[in-house]
């Protein structure tokens, strides 16, 4: 490809005990390394001429004997150069590293065939048979090198196969690769069908292009390529479709057919942002190898040959470890779990900013231990669908480019071309209903549809995409399609088609949406005209639900500062323990008051210099309620709640709580969960790791904290492994209304709940305290939200500078003034009763019923006077607000 397709991996390097033609020592980039330049006889090629390959030897300058060896294989249109990094990082680590230009590359002899067992594949083992010749290298046995190989595209490919037909190879680390070439360039994602695929002829003439023209030599219609596959390809492009000339060549160069003869433990690298190596290549040469019983870690990270996230440190470490493991033998446990990236890391529909996340599965994708990935049926819906497929597929849709992903679409909508991704009269689309929870998806979703064709034949391109509640603009996950190629007869065919296997969490409220278009600017095209009528075969849509977890990277310094900090929190649980202990007064209960939660009789806080917080409180909270604590600032609700927590003493007066009086470290607290006064949570640790920490310090058993049901209540999603200073002021809001909850107690206390989050979070937040009240137990809420306390609260304790104000459920405090909404069968009747009361005067009527001044008359009474008198009452609607009575209550207070 005229862009090179390396990966950015931390390949491991190779020693190589060269018998060369003449070696040169060169100076080094890093004086700690030592490295030498040769030119290696490897074999002829077709025709006979000899083969000479350019290679760079890197050995630690200090190294005391021998070391493991890493050949490094370099990408399609590279060079030995492009590995050079690498090697240095693993010869840094105490490796043997060989790097080496293929044939046709850099400044290598011989031709390009494309990886071919007698040619690139040889040349691979012929280095390893110089390794094993270097005093350099260790040596598992005479001609037998310790030796890792890796590399990616190209030399991920190379890597596998040489480790097929080279036993001797201990470890590999291929990446971003393919599987089958002739599924890569002339995909096929129908189920069930020997129909060669779409000839995908953008990367492929990228691909062959860099071969023949771009090579330092002078322009040829084959370039270095070997003749069988220049004629081959040639051909190919030609006719629009695969010949077998070149499907078998591809064939013959694919690791599809020695997956089971690879004994090295495998490390898989794959990308997710990769329209050329698909994840589900991966996926394949995973399923294979691991079906011989070889050891196999598959990675699907950010990145691909279509840029996204790199994530090279990552990669790195993980070759790393791979290596000392197997090629060192350092005897550290083999991690083998599968690992994926999740770039856009939040199942929160509200986080505008998700981030990125690393996650882990005990299994591989389709070799798990059940034998296949979990799924889930969605209802999918949409009629038949009637589309064109114009002349030569033109014009087309544009859904990637070679090497740049989705970069020209977006600059097409950005330059108000709009989504070209999707054209007018060639997309039929289907859809499923907005999710009612979140969904992790990490692999190919399938589904079954009907296709009529007026041609003999169909190709077609199916995408599944993100769309936002609200028909915000739908998100093609890394701009993947699913290549369809159909022959007849078409009667109503049905066919179950593989979408792209992607990886992305999808929120809620969010749709899932196939599409399936008749052009993508990346194929080749039917030259006539055709219409498709495409329908569902079955009305569901199979997604891969694979359990993930996030994975926790830990540090030396992360361990010491944690340790740290859990010794600083037990001594300082011990001294304040001591503490209590010492200044307990313990009371004997009151039986009468053993199910009411919550007391207060006489309560008063006064401070140093006079200045009192709380006087003479007295007020009860019964079973159920939901009390609703109001006050402007200054009003002594947080002394109060303070108070009720034994955070601090009262001056006189009493706090009971089933009965038991509340003194700092009272046993009855156990039954009270509080938030007061904001979160505060160890930066360091993730949102999960605070929950639990907080648990074990409560002595419980971790079966009583209900984890699952406050994580639920907190709504953080996957955002509850992030650690906590990444946490926006409303995720930590939640995370300590989480924390109050762990255990649902039976009392339950909230300074400010709702601060910092937005309106669906209130709401929902709303609804929580509702179905938590109605198991029986009991919240207190201190708010300034006073809309929120009239929507949420049953009962209100309004405080003003420290005394109470008023008390009783929130409709008695609305009704108690102000106008009042009867709807009545006799309005004439109803005045003359209610005007007859102490009070009570008429205020007009509307066409929603007949309005009265209660001025303090209860509207019980009023209600009770006319259904006596024979007039029917179906409505009662108080016409002023919480805010109006508080306003007026504070407002009196204060005069």
């Amino acid at each position: 490809m005229r862009r090179r397709t390396t990966v950015a991996l931390a390949s491991a390097a190779v020693i190589v005990a060269v018998a060369a033609i003449g070696t040169t020592a060169i100076a080094s980039s890093d004086p700690a390394v030592v490295q030498t330049v040769a030119m290696v006889k490897v074999g002829n090629d077709a025709d006979g001429t000899p083969v000479s390959l350019d290679t760079t030897l890197f050995v630690p300058k200090n190294l005391k004997g021998t070391a493991p060896a890493v050949l490094l294989a370099h990408g399609f249109g590279g060079s030995k150069d492009d590995e050079t990094a690498d090697a240095l990082d693993l010869a840094r680590h105490g490796f043997v590293a060989l790097t080496y230009s293929a044939r046709g590359f850099g400044h290598s002899g011989g031709q390009i065939s494309l990886d071919a067992p007698q040619y690139e594949v040889a040349d691979a083992s012929r280095l390893i048979d110089l390794l094993a010749t270097n005093p350099h290298v260790t040596l598992d046995k005479p001609g037998d090198p310790v030796v890792g190989v890796a590399g990616g595209s190209y030399g991920g490919a190379l890597t596998l196969e040489a480790a097929g037909y080279d036993q001797r190879i201990d470890a590999i680390v291929p990446a971003i690769t393919w599987n089958e070439l002739g599924q890569s360039l002339f995909p096929q994602f129908a189920q069930g069908t020997s129909t060669p695929g779409v000839f995908k002829k953008q990367w492929a003439a990228d691909f062959f292009g860099t071969g023949s023209g771009d090579m330092g030599v002078t322009p040829t219609t084959c370039g270095k390529f070997a003749a069988a596959y220049c004629a081959a390809y040639q051909a190919s492009a030609a006719a629009g479709r695969p010949t077998p000339e070149i499907l078998a060549l591809m064939a013959a160069n694919s690791p599809a057919r020695i997956l089971d003869k690879i004994k090295a433990p495998t490390l898989l690298i794959q990308g997710e942002a990769d329209s050329l190596f698909p994840l589900s290549e991966g996926d394949a040469n995973a399923k294979g190898i691991a079906a011989g019983g070889t050891p196999v870690k598959l990675v699907w990270y950010g990145g691909g040959h279509d840029g996204g996230l790199p994530e090279t440190k990552r990669i790195r470490s993980l070759t790393l470890d791979w290596f000392d493991h197997y090629l060192k033998n350092d005897k550290t446990a083999t991690d083998t779990r599968f690992e994926v990236t999740v770039t856009n890391a939040s199942l929160s529909a509200s986080d505008s900013q998700p981030k990125a996340s690393v996650r882990v599965a005990p299994g591989l994708p389709g070799v798990t231990a059940a034998g296949s990935t979990p799924r889930q049926s969605l209802a999918l819906t949409g009629a038949r669908q009637t589309v064109i497929a114009p002349a030569g597929g033109n014009p087309a849709a544009l859904t990637s480019l070679p090497g740049f992903g989705s970069a020209l679409s977006t600059i097409a909508q950005a330059g108000g071309l709009g989504d070209l991704s999707t054209l007018p009269g060639q997309v039929a689309t289907f859809e499923t209903a907005p999710l009612t929870k979140a969904l992790q998806l990490t692999g190919s979703s399938t589904v079954d549809l009907t296709v009529r064709s007026t041609a003999p034949t169909a190709t077609l391109f199916a995408t599944l995409l993100d769309v936002p509640q609200g028909d915000a603009k739908a998100v093609l996950p890394e701009s993947l399609v699913a290549p369809i190629q159909l022959t007849g007869p078409f009667t109503g065919q049905t066919v179950r088609v593989t979408l792209p296997a992607i990886v992305r969490d999808i929120a809620p409220e969010h749709r899932l949406r196939v599409v399936i278009s008749t052009t993508d600017q990346g194929y080749a095209m039917p030259a006539d005209a055709r219409a498709y009528t495409i329908g569902l075969a079955a009305a569901t849509l199979s997604v891969p639900v694979l359990p993930l977890t996030a994975l926790h990277p830990s540090s030396l310094t992360g361990l010491w500062v944690g340790l740290a900090i859990v010794v600083l929190v037990l001594l300082g649980a011990w001294l304040v323990i001591r503490q209590r202990t010492r200044r307990r007064i313990e009371s004997a209960s009151d039986p009468s008051l053993a199910a009411v939660p919550l007391v207060i009789t006489g309560l008063g806080k006064a401070y140093r210099g006079g200045f009192r917080a709380v006087s003479d409180l007295t007020f009860r909270v019964e079973p159920g309620q939901v009390l609703g604590l109001l006050g402007p600032n200054g009003a002594g609700k947080t002394t109060t709640l303070r108070m009720l927590m034994g955070l601090i003493a009262p001056t006189e007066g009493e706090i009971r709580v089933f009965g038991h009086r509340i003194s700092p470290g009272a046993p009855v607290l156990s039954r009270v969960g509080a938030f007061v006064e904001g979160p505060g949570f160890p930066p360091h640790l993730t949102g999960v790791d605070n929950l639990l920490l907080y648990w074990r310090a409560v002595g419980r058993p971790l079966e009583e904290a209900h984890l699952d049901i406050a994580l639920e209540i907190a709504g953080l999603g996957d955002d509850i492994y992030r650690r906590t200073k990444n946490y926006s002021h409303g995720m930590r809001q939640r995370l300590g209304i989480a924390q109050a909850m762990l255990g649902l107690p039976e009392l339950l206390v909230l300074d400010e709940p709702t601060n910092g989050l937005d309106p669906p979070q209130i709401r929902e937040m709303r609804d929580v305290l509702a179905r938590y009240a109605a198991t029986g137990r009991t919240v207190i809420v201190s708010s300034h939200l006073l809309s929120e306390v009239e929507q949420t609260c049953t009962d209100v304790v309004v405080m003003d500078r420290g005394r109470l104000v008023a008390q009783g459920t929130v409709a008695e405090l609305v009704g108690r003034g102000g106008s009042t909404l009867f709807g009545v069968d006799d309005e004439d009747a109803a005045v003359r009763i209610a005007s007859a009361l102490p009070g009570v005067t008429s205020a007009g009527r509307s066409i929603d019923g007949l309005m009265l001044d209660l001025n303090g008359t209860p509207p019980a009474d009023v209600v009770a006077a006319l259904v006596a008198a024979g007039v029917r009452v179906d409505k009662v609607t108080p016409q002023r607000r919480l805010e109006e009575v508080f306003l007026t209550l504070v407002g009196q207070e204060q005069q």
